[in-house]
């Protein structure tokens, strides 16, 4: 059972996934970590953010690995654990810059598809082109939307202390890089079930998509079930 969640930031995609995931009983991956933690490597290498060619040349050079335990989804680049280095706001404000270099997706695109098919038990993968670009066979694909006020609210939550104006408009504004970048753009897939969680609260988002999952399931293995008993008998 592969599971994908998209939608943009402050909708709860990530605190959802985990939470899906562990309750399933499948393994978990933040696609946005990964773009954070190649940004987070530019930057540490003195590579400019601005420069698309830059990026393109450097974007084969760090290793990163994901770790997929929902209780405990690590990410490291070149052996250095970035989980928290990665959330920073100058690794946000840069991230969409350099996650719309095409290189740079089809490293990661790679590296995702990797993951995503070595699960055994099944996996919940998050991020913003999951459904319709890297995993466009899913099993489930999940869009998650809210209003821009929720959003901005939720996320100032997380970052204490910063201004949900100023919040509100920086996500309006990764919204617009993310949804308009010609490579892999920001969108929702067009046999995905959308979810406005705007007026729901963590818990009932949670309890809305380990339904939709269970449902897929059990539609998916009475498929399976129909087709075993028509087929005909060996001779």
């Amino acid at each position: 059972m592969i599971v994908a969640i998209d939608g943009p930031s402050g909708t709860g995609k990530s605190s959802t996934s985990r939470a899906v995931a562990a309750a399933l009983g499948l393994s978990y991956l933040d696609t946005g970590a990964q773009y954070r933690a190649i940004t987070w490597w530019m930057i540490s290498n003195g590579v400019d953010v601005q420069d698309p060619a830059a990026i393109a040349t450097a974007s084969a050079k760090p290793a990163i690995v994901s770790g997929t335990d929902p209780a405990d989804p690590t990410i490291t680049v070149d052996g250095v654990d970035v989980t928290g280095p990665i959330r920073t706001p100058e690794v946000t404000s840069k991230v969409s810059a350099v996650s719309a270099v095409p290189e740079v997706r089809a490293r990661i695109t790679e590296l995702q598809r990797s993951i995503a098919s070595s699960a055994a038990t099944g996996i919940v993968v998050e991020g913003r082109d999951i459904g319709t670009t890297v995993l466009p066979d899913a099993d489930l694909k999940i869009f998650l939307t809210a209003s821009p006020e929720a959003r901005a609210a939720r996320r100032s939550g997380e970052l204490k202390g910063t201004d949900v104006a100023a919040t509100k408009e920086a996500l309006v504004k990764r919204d617009a890089a993310d949804s308009s970048r010609k490579t892999s753009p920001l969108a929702k897939a067009d046999d995905a079930v959308e979810v406005d969680t705007t007026d729901l609260t963590l818990e009932q988002v949670i309890e809305c998509v380990v339904t939709l999952v269970d449902e897929r399931r059990c539609a998916t293995d009475n498929t399976e079930n129909t087709e075993n008993t028509e087929k005909p008998a060996a001779r």
